[in-house]
């Protein structure tokens, strides 16, 4: 006992790094393992029915079993038996010794995907993800779970690192794998068989089961975030409030908007345009029917719900309005301002009726009791003060805090007032008594908001810490904690029903919460900007996206995961094109510079300043060595890429430069204008070649056909033209497109051309007949860029809906991959499914593999669920959130076979 007792100690003493070290060190053993051994010996332990694995493995006569077994498969890379059995031997050995250091190790104890272990996690990534046999053997181990409890936390850092590392979990059976204490956010198990698995406290939040395979699991105190996700704000959102009957809610933004939102579809209703400054308090009046909102341009405007016009204007305060309440009977409206002050007004004549001094600092919050005698003001100065609203004289002045007041707010029998700091503690004060009865603490950061359920048990905080927080007041005990915020939650205001709490925060985004659940219902956002850009590397492994966010990123094809973010532009993305040999990616920006980056590393290699506006288009030459851009400043110009010195300037448009594309000889350049012309340009000498004219309004677009002799041009008005480079003359005009069209790609055999549209379609056309051959629908924004990939099987699309998808040219569709044995199942329950309504229509016909945006989000389309349990962890079950994200439920329709299971 001493021993084990010290062994414990002597453990726990070692340092992260040592941690590493060791963990590092069992790796590297296995480097010359073969990659088959993995999976054979998991079906050795199978078959066998092993619960004990090392135990198994350290048998000497389970060690020859094993290499007699292992010895009848055909493919190991082998060259004779007796070499395979050596092999096979050393194999196993090193494997039986590496799960024995493993057993032992912090890894196998600890959940390495919280806080405490991210520079581990960073450290291991970084060793682990560009080795193979390193991957494979995570992948062993996760998959050891199935059968043997020992080694179950490793299984699942394991299988965190696995995810974080963005390696390819599609398609593969994980049957009965356990799992717990570990974050999956983001995994993609699309089609993944994961019958029989068992996950515990586990974080599923934008987890993909697209066409997964969950019968009989056992998943409990799970984690989940994201759900809906909603267009809107496109800038912090300072302040939300319910309607009185609890069916609307009001939103107030730094983008000087006020937005009205239906609480049961979360759509947005209304968006009211007139402040000129951010928004930072919004207030529906008692019955509903107006609504109020201060901003920072030092007003206060009073709005009609109904309609969205504006009744009135309340001008006075001299600074920044921060905060409004209406009174209870709806007469009166309170504010509390930048300049220190507290004024009332007359809702009806707009006329300011009093003014309110007494703070020594700006008055950051106002609210009224609900028998509307007493207001509440919160300030800058640390102070809480209690007016008498019938004498309008201070009643009690509250003193505690050693930070700013930022919210104060009345329990419903107005007997409590409870205040948030920026102290990080919330106070619940005895309004009669004027004294303390409990300080909360639990953030870790500024306290921005606090407010009642409408019961009084229940105090909701927002705080900068970026949860939100639900509090007993009896007991002055945290009751939950919800996260979901990427920045400081602003604002929480309960429904009057005390079902939904609604938070207002700095990413940008509005949620509602379902307090039964304590689960998020919608996400309401709008932080991320057009996609302008797609462009695949020559691989056609990564595609590169360009953003009105001023943003580059690159994404892993096979995952749909982002590889990588390129920061450095300060303006719009216009324009992207890798290089040849796919090494450096060029971008052109509202920034008026060209950047050119390293696709490895992500560095910005170099920055080319010349053009005097915006650069619109970029496009290297065949060889690589060469540069082109188009402007708003109406020229082209040619750069010398290694040097970044400019080699020519061409002038002769007389509009901005819209796109420029190199011949395949790289002896021509084509460029179109906002002038309603194609021009084309010797790059020798620079000098203008020829001019195609038969657009009637700006061609968007210029694209040379791979052999070079034709080329196409897409134009605002509606059509694309191609001309016949060496005749100089137009062969063919394609029309179809009711929007104007916006981008052109040839396939790289140069048969087909690819067309995206204002009127949010995707046409393939026919070059040779000039025919529409095919019609892609599915953005619901206008389609601003089309690019084949490099062996012209996949179309990828960029679009004003802020989503880049990917469509297959030969199934005439978005990219799909059935399992055989999903069909089989869905042939096996379609008449009963349909006749019960559980089966949504897209399932057996279009499952959506990949839709590259911004964040991951939580989907089970055509997931097939059987049994099982799904908990939350409250014990709330999450089927019914796995439906309304496309699961399809089969319980009660046909009892499975353990080998039905298995398939």
């Amino acid at each position: 006992m001493r021993n084990l007792l010290f062994f414990k100690k002597t453990k726990m003493m070692k340092s992260t790094l040592e941690q590493i070290q060791d963990l590092q060190e069992v790796l590297a053993t296995l480097k010359d393992i073969d990659i088959q051994v993995f999976s054979m010996i998991i079906e050795i332990f199978r078959n066998e029915k092993i619960s004990d694995c090392l135990d198994f493995l350290q048998n000497d006569e389970n060690h020859r079993h094993c290499e007699r077994q292992m010895l009848q498969v055909e493919n190991l890379q082998l060259v004779d038996k007796k070499q395979k059995l050596n092999v096979i031997r050393n194999n196993i050995k090193l494997i039986t010794k590496a799960l024995k250091k493993i057993k032992d190790h912090d890894f196998n104890e600890n959940d390495y995907s919280t806080q405490k272990y991210l520079e581990t996690k960073q450290e291991l990534i970084k060793k682990i993800e560009k080795e193979q046999m390193k991957v494979q053997f995570l992948k062993f181990l996760v998959h050891l779970t199935a059968l043997d409890n020992k080694f179950i936390q490793c299984g699942s850092n394991s299988l965190f690192l696995l995810v974080q590392m963005k390696i390819d979990l599609r398609q593969q059976c994980f049957q009965g794998i356990k799992i717990k204490n570990t974050n999956l956010m983001g995994a993609n198990f699309v089609r993944c068989n994961l019958s029989g698995s068992e996950f515990y406290n586990v974080d599923i939040s934008g987890v993909n089961l697209n066409g997964a395979k969950l019968f009989n699991c056992k998943w409990k105190h799970l984690s989940i975030h994201e759900l809906h996700k909603l267009i809107g704000h496109t800038n912090y959102v300072n302040s939300v409030c319910f309607s009185p009957d609890g069916t609307l809610i009001a939103s107030g933004s730094g983008d000087q908007s006020v937005r009205i939102w239906d609480v049961k579809t979360g759509q947005q209703k209304i968006q009211l345009d007139s402040h000129s400054s951010c928004v930072q308090s919004v207030s529906f009046s008692p019955d509903g029917m107006i609504l109020a909102s201060g901003s920072g341009d030092q007003s206060i405007r009073i709005w009609d719900v109904k309609t969205g016009q504006q009744i009135i204007q309340l001008d006075g305060h001299t600074s920044s309005v921060l905060s409004i309440s209406f009174s209870p009977d709806g007469t009166i409206l309170a504010s509390g301002s930048d300049d220190n002050s507290i004024r009332l007004w007359d809702v009806k004549t707009g006329q300011q009726k009093q003014k309110l001094d007494g703070h020594s600092n700006r008055v950051l919050s106002v609210c009224f009791s609900p028998d509307g005698n007493t207001l509440a003001s919160g300030s800058d100065d640390n102070s809480i003060i209690l007016w008498d609203f019938i004498t309008r004289k201070t009643q009690a002045k509250f003193y505690g805090h050693e930070g700013e007041i930022l919210s104060v707010c009345f329990s419903p029998d107005g007997t409590i007032l409870a205040s948030g700091s920026g102290d990080q503690s919330i106070r619940i004060w005895d309004v009669k008594t004027g004294h303390q009865k409990a300080n909360l603490n639990g953030h870790t950061s500024y306290v921005n908001q606090v407010c009642f359920s409408h019961d009084g048990t229940t105090l909701a905080s927002g705080s900068s810490d970026n949860s939100i927080r639900l509090w007993d007041v009896k007991t002055g005990l945290q009751k939950l904690k919800l996260d979901g915020h990427s920045e400081w939650v602003s604002q929480v205001c309960f429904s009057p029903d005390g079902a939904i709490l609604a938070s207002g925060s700095g990413d940008k985004s509005i949620r509602l919460w379902n307090m039964k659940q304590g689960q998020q219902e919608y996400k309401l956002e709008g932080h991320n900007e057009w996609i302008s850009q797609v462009c695949f590397s020559p691989d056609g492994n990564t595609l590169a996206s360009g953003s009105h966010d001023n943003t580059i990123r690159l994404w892993n094809i096979k995952t749909g995961q982002q590889k990588g973010k390129l920061d450095g532009h300060t303006g719009y993305v216009q324009s992207i094109t890798f290089s040849p040999d796919g090494a450096t990616l060029a971008s052109g920006s509202a920034d008026k510079s060209i950047r050119l980056w390293d696709v490895k590393t992500g560095q910005q290699k170099s920055k080319i300043d010349g053009h005097t506006s915006n650069v619109y288009s970029v496009c290297f030459s065949a060889d690589g060595n060469t540069l082109a851009s188009g402007s708003a400043d109406q020229s082209v110009r040619i750069w010398d890429v290694k040097s970044g010195q400019q080699k020519a300037k061409l002038d002769g448009h007389f509009g901005y430069v819209q796109s420029v594309s190199f011949s395949p000889d790289n002896n021509t350049l084509a460029s179109g204008s906002y002038d309603n012309s194609v021009r084309l340009w010797d790059v020798k000498t620079g000098k203008q070649q020829g001019k195609f004219d038969g657009h009637s309004n700006w061609v968007s677009q210029v694209c040379f056909s791979p052999e070079g002799t034709i080329l196409a041009s897409s134009s605002f008005d509606n059509s694309i033209c191609l001309w016949d480079v060496q005749a100089g003359q137009q062969k063919a005009k394609l029309d179809g497109h009711v929007g104007y069209v916006e981008s052109i790609s040839f396939s790289p055999d140069g048969t087909k051309l690819a067309s995206g549209s204002a009127d949010k379609s995707i046409f393939i056309w026919d070059i040779e007949t000039g025919q529409q051959e095919a019609k892609f629908d599915g953005h619901n924004d206008r389609v601003s860029q089309v690019c084949f990939s490099s062996d012209g099987s996949i179309l990828a699309s960029g679009s004003g809906d802020k989503s880049i998808r990917l469509w297959s040219i030969k199934a005439g569709k978005e990219i799909e991959n059935l399992y055989q044995s999903y069909q089989d199942i869905l042939a096996q329950f379609k008449t009963a499914l349909v006749n019960n309504n559980c089966l949504p229509k897209y399932v057996s016909t279009n499952i959506t593999i990949l839709i590259i945006s911004q964040q991951p989000i939580f989907t089970a389309e055509g997931a097939l669920i059987f049994q099982g349990e799904f908990l939350n962890y409250q014990g709330i079950d999450l089927k019914t959130l796995f439906q309304q994200k496309g699961g399809c439920i089969l319980d009660g329709q046909k009892e499975f076979s353990q080998d039905e299971i298995k398939k």
